[in-house]
């Protein structure tokens, strides 16, 4: 049985049409898996012992649960089909940690532990982040196989990690342990909002995060205003001033060494093609903040960014009438791959001890673990090769976004296998991640369904890079 591309796509399709989609989702999305509760490891084995057993029983891979490297963390689900050594072999990404559930805070009373279905909004936790869009690449897999008589054409990994939202501890050193199962010519991620809702998009990697407490601690207690005021230095205007010195008042960074040389001209010209869609809702940026020069795109995906998390000094709750002996703030960095992440806190250093606060300590802190840069170059064979295959199926090229303005993985990959990272997203910035009410959008499932099996059905066919 030879098959056909558009039969491919249009099994595909039919999955969702028929229900068979949602069935699935629903068993998905029923496992409570809040990686940042601390009691979460029972939920997360059950969900690589179990749930994603189940899912693929019929698949013919070859299934396997890793045990974190990290005590304590969730485990990795991998399903393998090795079709022909010769083949090209693709790694499947999902993670299926969720956040939170927050039960109670969704509208009407929703349950977020299972699929409410109101038009085309579809709601649960996990329906977009993430156990929805691995749910595509998985079905399309099936879609492709039996369209060309149980064979996919290449090699598959699928891999499903349960710390994502935790920052994946352990995944680096589980890659770097696993390196030989998990090795592939390219890694294909489903994960994230699209720019649009009528376009398909590919992103390329991630901007890296580095937070740090800046701490000024004169003494021990706090002294009588009226006594004091005026005669012992305020940690709080000391703390004002360091922080003024590090953007100026329209939040250009003053750090030397925090901002690339100069945005790639390959990235620039990736930004520069980018299309965007107005979200209702949404703020609008502010046209006069940040790096002047810059259009919009190119601060989010090309620039870096600080800003102030949080800051204190004293009691805000009940202000006492004292000279307080220590300030606070917290500050979060996000860089793109031109600025190493662990440059960030030394020039910071360099930078406050030269403006003359010798006094104001950086402490960095992990309250989850932060994933670095990190961009697979848009001129890389596999990016045009997925990028043709997604046009082919829609009609229209994609948006190709050189890094995510969030963070994901994609450093570890590139770094410890080596292989160009490729993130397809099937959701939009209206979905409500990570907050009560999360969602996905029908079409864009329906049409993520397609679009997986026809870049399944090209790596099968052949259109692929030559290897390394």
């Amino acid at each position: 049985m030879a098959g056909t591309r558009a039969g491919a796509i249009a099994r595909a399709e039919r999955c969702f049409d028929e229900g068979t989609y949602l069935e699935r989702l629903r068993a998905l999305v029923a496992v409570p898996t809040e990686s940042q509760l601390p009691d979460s490891e029972p939920a997360l084995r059950r969900y690589c012992e179990e749930t994603m057993p189940a899912l693929m029983r019929d698949m013919a891979f070859e299934q396997t649960v890793l045990d974190n490297p990290k005590k304590g963390r969730g485990p990795v689900f991998v399903a393998t089909r090795i079709e022909d050594p010769s083949l090209p072999t693709v790694l499947v990404y999902g993670h299926g940690d969720v956040v939170r559930g927050l039960k109670g805070k969704w509208s009407d009373g929703m349950d977020p532990w299972d699929v409410t279905v109101r038009g085309d909004k579809w709601y649960g936790r996990g329906t977009v982040d993430n156990k929805g869009q691995h749910l595509i690449a998985i079905e399309a897999l099936r879609a492709v196989m039996a369209e060309r008589g149980g064979r996919l054409g290449f090699n598959a990994k699928v891999l499903v990690e349960t710390g994502e939202e935790q920052g994946s501890p352990g995944l680096r050193g589980l890659l770097q342990a696993e390196r030989d199962r998990l090795a592939a010519d390219v890694f294909i991620g489903l994960d994230g909002p699209r720019q649009t809702t009528f376009m398909p998009e590919m992103k390329l990697g991630a901007r890296g995060g580095v937070a740090f407490d800046l701490v000024v601690r004169l003494r021990d207690h706090a002294h009588h205003s009226g006594h004091w005021g005026g005669v012992l230095t305020d940690p709080g205007f000391v703390l004002a001033h360091a922080l003024a010195s590090i953007t100026d008042r329209h939040g250009r960074i003053l750090v030397e060494g925090w901002t690339p040389a100069a945005i790639p001209p390959a990235v620039k010209r990736a930004i520069g093609e980018l299309v965007f869609e107005d979200i209702p809702g949404l703020p609008e940026g502010d046209p006069n903040w940040g790096e002047p020069g810059l259009t919009k795109a190119e601060k989010i995906f090309g620039w870096t960014s600080v800003i102030v998390l949080a800051q204190i000094t004293g009691h805000p709750d009940a202000p006492t009438n004292a000279v307080q002996g220590e300030a606070r703030a917290r500050l979060q960095v996000r860089h793109c791959a031109d600025v190493p992440g662990d440059s960030i806190v030394p020039a910071l250093r360099r930078h406050l001890d030269a403006k003359g606060f010798p006094e104001v300590e950086i402490i960095q802190v992990m309250e989850r673990d932060m994933f670095g840069a990190s961009r697979t170059d848009p001129d890389d064979p596999w990016v045009g090769m997925v990028a043709g295959s997604m046009a082919r199926t829609t009609n229209r090229a994609p948006n190709i976004v050189p890094n995510s303005s969030g963070s994901n993985p994609s450093d570890m990959f590139l770094e410890e296998l080596g292989t160009p990272v490729i993130w397809i997203p099937n959701s939009y910035a209206g979905c409500n991640q990570h907050g009560p009410d999360e969602h996905a959008l029908a079409p864009l499932l329906r049409e993520g369904l397609g679009l997986m099996a026809g870049i399944w059905w090209d790596i099968g066919e052949g259109r692929v890079p030559a290897r390394r």
